[in-house]
């Protein structure tokens, strides 16, 4: 039973968005909801069908046919299949797999072309996300609201509106033209963005990191790069900011699961490999005059690569580079990374003094990190009381096992009695 539930999940992390982009391109834009429920479906029954049956030798071919499948039933189902089941039929008939990524059009990957559509100028600015994260990567609302600091009435209806344009429109699957494609692409930008920050700071679930979530961001980064309308800047100073992020993953992480915090990181093990290529996406970055949000987090992730020890961290130039950042990519996220930069050089109080400042429809209290951080602050003041009180908070918040456990063992340390922090 293991091996047939390791190998979905693995499917449901790796294989969501090509699958949802092969049918998308067969079924039409229009369907996308149909899309989602047939590709869902196929790998529940994955599930239950390679428990007892066994794996068959392919696995990707087995999960495509069987959403195919469904999907036709569907279509009869519904009695729209006059147009496109011989869209569907004609999958069978091409030389390759229907799983193959196709390299003849101007952005010839299945999933990054899907990105491009559901970033469409005519979706609303808000929606573009929700829809591509739904669509894309398989996000469930929850996991979508935590990402954008938002309920999951919200995002719910996010993705509502952007269907509902998305029909409207009956947008082709085909690749728009270049001038669209720069149109889109930052909104194509935030959705990598995002997939990689979910995939590095996991707020539900057992593993801390979501390395597979991380390394398709950076696929689809590079693929950006590679092409000429991704060949700017701002794609540069995005893979250069995944890269100074992504060679502290196997520092970030004990052998027991546990989070390790930055001080207490073992730096020899960072993959400086990765620091390399982040270093020369910097460099091709820095052509031009546009200074961007992943510029300036580009820099800061730099500052503490740059540093020999956490001790000599640069946290006046940090505090600086976050000053920036508010200003031209305001959020609440931003203010309390900066309160933690204020906290390291002129101590937890003013730190504390600075999150008192901001203002309140600021402050995403459902964040589980607001809490944290707040909590570290008073605990390092003495404050054990409003310490407890903080992390007890950010426990409300999260799902995450790793979360939890560090949660749980900070609340310890204001229990000298030995009392059981989770209750």
């Amino acid at each position: 039973m293991s091996e047939p539930r390791t190998l979905v999940e693995h499917f449901f992390r790796h294989e969501f968005g090509r699958l949802s982009a092969v049918l998308t391109r067969s079924l039409g834009v229009r369907r996308l909801d149909l899309v989602e429920d047939v590709v869902q479906a196929a790998l529940v029954q994955a599930l239950e069908t390679w428990s007892r049956r066994g794996v068959p030798e392919d696995p990707a071919g087995w999960l495509y046919r069987t959403a195919r499948n469904l999907a036709i039933d569907a279509l009869r189902r519904e009695r729209i299949h006059a147009q496109a089941l011989p869209r569907l039929a004609e999958d069978d008939e091409r030389e390759s797999s229907p799983l193959e990524a196709h390299f003849a059009d101007e952005i010839g990957d299945e999933p990054l072309r899907l990105l491009f559509v559901c970033c469409h100028e005519a979706v609303p600015a808000e929606s573009r996300v929700a829809i591509a994260l739904r669509t894309l990567c398989g996000f469930s609302t929850a996991e979508i609201a935590r990402a954008l600091l938002t309920t999951d009435a919200n995002v719910q209806k996010r993705i509502e509106r952007a269907r509902d344009r998305l029909c409207e429109l009956d947008v082709d699957f085909d690749t728009p033209a270049a001038a669209q494609l720069c149109g889109r692409r930052d909104a194509v930008l935030a959705v990598v963005y995002l997939l990689f920050s979910q995939g590095c700071h996991v707020t539900h679930g057992d593993m801390p990191i979501r390395r597979d979530l991380c390394d398709e961001a950076r696929r689809l980064a590079r693929m950006l790069a590679a092409h000429p309308v991704g060949d700017v800047p701002a794609v540069h100073a995005l893979l250069a900011l995944m890269c100074f992020h992504g060679a502290r993953f196997d520092a970030r992480v004990a052998p027991n699961g546990a989070i390790v915090l930055l001080e207490e990181q073992d730096r020899s093990a960072w993959n400086w490999s990765d620091v390399r290529e982040g270093m020369a996406w910097l460099a091709r970055s820095a052509t031009g005059d546009e200074l961007t949000r992943y510029h300036v987090e580009a820099g800061i992730a730099w500052e503490h690569c740059r540093a020999p020890s956490f001790a000599d961290t640069d946290w006046r130039r940090i505090a600086e580079l976050y000053d920036t950042l508010d200003r031209i990519a305001p959020s609440p996220l931003h203010s309390l990374n900066r309160a933690v930069a204020e906290a390291y050089l002129h101590g937890p109080q003013a730190g504390l003094e600075r999150l008192a400042a901001v203002l309140p429809e600021r402050v995403p209290a459902r964040y589980p990190g607001w809490h944290t951080v707040i909590g570290e602050l008073h605990f390092r003041l003495g404050r054990h009381a409003a310490a407890e009180r903080a992390w007890r908070e950010a426990l409300r918040f999260t799902t995450a096992r790793a979360d939890r456990e560090f949660l749980g063992r900070r609340l310890a340390v204001c229990r000298p009695d030995g009392g059981d922090p989770a209750t």
